[in-house]
């Protein structure tokens, strides 16, 4: 059954599941036990014995440790170990409280939140968590549901480092697009300079990004997301009281020090950003030979490493303002078990996702949607449209950004080469924003799963909070790809899709503070 259409089937069911049951563990369970079965013509033996690999080489593969996937395990159970001790130092309240006597309402708190995103631009795992241990302080003090602050995380991590070229996204992106040039013998552009042009072509990154701004502006509460932001504003409860161990939420488990300082969770977040930079910048630089420049570095990068290395100075750094602290002090032991139980749950959910990614990677699923646009004939004014489609059901299904970016970009590139190449970087930017797309969808993606960890939210309460908001960007972009490809132009198309994001918020507002006077 692989790389034919039951090869979509596995996937379909997991997110039928999720939307069904809101049970993450149930859903991405049976997507694995289904998809086994498809790879093994239902024998129940070897099907445990793919199940049993896929988990296996989560943490060994190839005769060796998977040290990638260790180390990023190794850093949330870390950051958990940390946001214990930023806790029990008192440094989270006294942020707070600092914080909401200078932003005093809501609306600037959501707002600091998606400045924050924007700023922390290199690596979207390390824009995930580091912008929710910034803002969630803030954000709880002003009542904001962790789905909301879920939502401006995600919303400002994978759209902002895409189209930046100085990021992990971006010069993995510049990568590729230098084989492509080179492979389809276009030498008129360079890879620098063609990922410049398509950031105006990605629309959906840009749209994404606008909306995060209008939702905090016009606390545009749509779908699921408002029943979270009425109940956090009406009773203070952040998180749905029915849901139980959050990723990330310590809750009341850990009690503050009364001489908690602000400077005692800055530090060790300052200190967490500077050591995670800078060991990106020595291992990119260690991995580029000779040719060291500032993409080099960034294409070269261990993120996983890098993270850990950051990891580890921030939870010393954490660890010696607690211990420094005068007594009572909570008991250092329970500061790091409690800190490591509040990951626990994002580990099993990254571990189930890394392995219905495995699954579905065996089915050949990317490889089939793949070969669908390969084998159609279309008319090229409706490639983009086209692609940002296909790339993000691929996305979606796989739960991988990345895997979707070396599948599609050099399909892409050859059938707009092809057929008509004014519409080459207008294809290349519709995978990109297809692909974001998908990954905001999907509850298996490693961004989603991060940035509700970031967000101490529930994982499912984030995905189904958002997913309305990504459509409303899907859709605006895919009549914005349509127009690209029809007019063959870049500006007005791309201030076309943002001024109908915009008048579908108005709308959207207007609707919601009817229903609001009327309840």
């Amino acid at each position: 059954m692989e790389g034919t259409i039951f090869s979509l089937i596995p996937a379909i069911l997991m997110l039928l599941l999720v939307l069904l049951t809101r049970n993450i563990y149930v859903s991405l369970g049976v997507g694995i036990i289904v998809g086994a079965l498809f790879i093994h013509h239902f024998s129940i033996l070897d099907s445990l014995k793919e199940i049993g690999t896929s988990f296996s080489n989560i943490f060994f593969a190839d005769g060796a440790p998977n040290t990638g996937n260790l180390l990023l395990l190794g850093f949330l159970l870390l950051l958990g170990i940390m946001t214990a001790f930023l806790q029990a130092s008192g440094g989270s309240r006294a942020f707070g409280q600092w914080m909401i006597h200078r932003i005093k309402t809501r609306t600037g708190s959501q707002a600091m939140t998606g400045v924050l995103g924007l700023i922390i631009f290199i690596d979207d795992y390390f824009n995930s968590l580091a912008v929710g241990q910034i803002a969630r302080p803030l954000t709880d003090r002003h009542k904001v549901s962790r789905a909301k602050l879920a939502y401006l995380i995600d919303s400002t991590s994978a759209p902002v480092t895409v189209i930046s070229p100085i990021s992990s996204w971006g010069a993995y992106i510049i990568g590729i697009i230098g084989g492509l040039l080179a492979a389809n013998e276009i030498t008129d552009i360079r890879p620098l300079e063609a990922f410049i042009q398509m950031i105006p072509l990605n629309l959906y990154a840009l749209g994404a990004v606008l909306l995060v701004f209008i939702v905090a502006y016009f606390k545009l509460d749509i779908g699921p997301m408002r029943t979270h932001e009425k109940r956090a504003m009406e009773t203070g409860e952040l998180v749905d009281p029915e849901q139980k161990n959050v990723p990330g939420d310590l809750g009341n488990k850990i009690s503050a020090h009364t001489n908690g300082r602000i400077y005692h969770l800055l530090v060790p977040i300052i200190v967490l950003i500077l050591a995670t930079v800078l060991a990106m910048i020595f291992t990119g630089a260690a991995a580029s030979g000779s040719n060291v420049t500032i993409l080099t570095i960034f294409s070269n990068t261990n993120v996983n490493l890098s993270l850990f290395v950051g990891g580890v100075a921030a939870v010393l750094t954490a660890l010696l303002f607690h211990l420094q602290q005068s007594k009572p002090r909570e008991n250092l032991v329970k500061v790091i078990v409690e800190g490591v139980k509040t990951m626990l749950p994002a580990i099993y959910i990254l571990v189930l996702a890394w392995m219905i990614g495995s699954i579905i990677g065996t089915l050949e699923t990317g490889q089939y949607l793949a070969q669908l646009v390969n084998d159609a004939s279309i008319s090229s004014s409706m490639l983009p449209l086209l692609f940002f489609l296909i790339s993000g059901f691929m996305a979606l299904a796989t739960g991988t950004s990345w895997g979707t970016f070396g599948i599609m970009l050099p399909i892409a590139a050859e059938v707009a080469a092809v057929t008509d190449t004014t519409m080459l970087l207008p294809s290349l930017a519709a995978v990109l924003a297809g692909s974001v797309f998908g990954d905001h969808c999907t509850p298996i993606s490693d961004t989603t799963i991060l940035s509700s960890t970031g967000a101490g939210s529930n994982h499912i309460d984030h995905v189904l909070t958002q997913l309305p908001y990504a459509i409303i960007v899907a859709v605006t972009a895919s009549i914005g790809y349509l127009l690209i490809g029809l007019m063959n132009q870049v500006w007005l198309p791309l201030l076309i899709t943002l001024l109908i994001i915009i008048l579908i918020s108005i709308f959207l507002n207007f609707l919601s503070k009817t229903a609001t006077q009327k309840e």
